[in-house]
């Protein structure tokens, strides 16, 4: 099961049976931390969380693909993706280490 934007916020708002954020105010936080995060990739800049990892813009070029249902060859056209990088703290916790 994936971890949802809305389970997030009802992490957050859990925290302190909710005398620290109310529901709205974590869905807000989530919400603006989220937007930042886009800004700052859209712009093409790096998002660095120490102790997380890096989400990264990378440009790929334009190539050839094909359709898998068809076979039919196609042009991929020139685009920007997201690669996301953990940091070897998280390796770590990950691998129980």
């Amino acid at each position: 099961m994936a971890l949802t934007k809305s389970d997030i916020v009802n992490e957050l708002a859990s925290i302190g049976k909710g005398t620290i954020f109310s529901r709205r105010q974590s869905a807000e936080l989530v919400e603006s931390l989220l937007e930042i995060i886009k800004q700052t990739l859209e712009s093409g800049e790096d998002v660095l969380i120490s102790g997380f990892g890096k989400f990264c813009v990378k440009d790929k070029r334009e190539r050839r693909g094909r359709n898998p249902q068809t076979g039919q060859d196609l042009l991929l056209v020139e685009r920007r993706a997201v690669m996301f990088k953990c940091s070897a703290v998280l390796r770590n916790k990950m691998n129980g280490k």
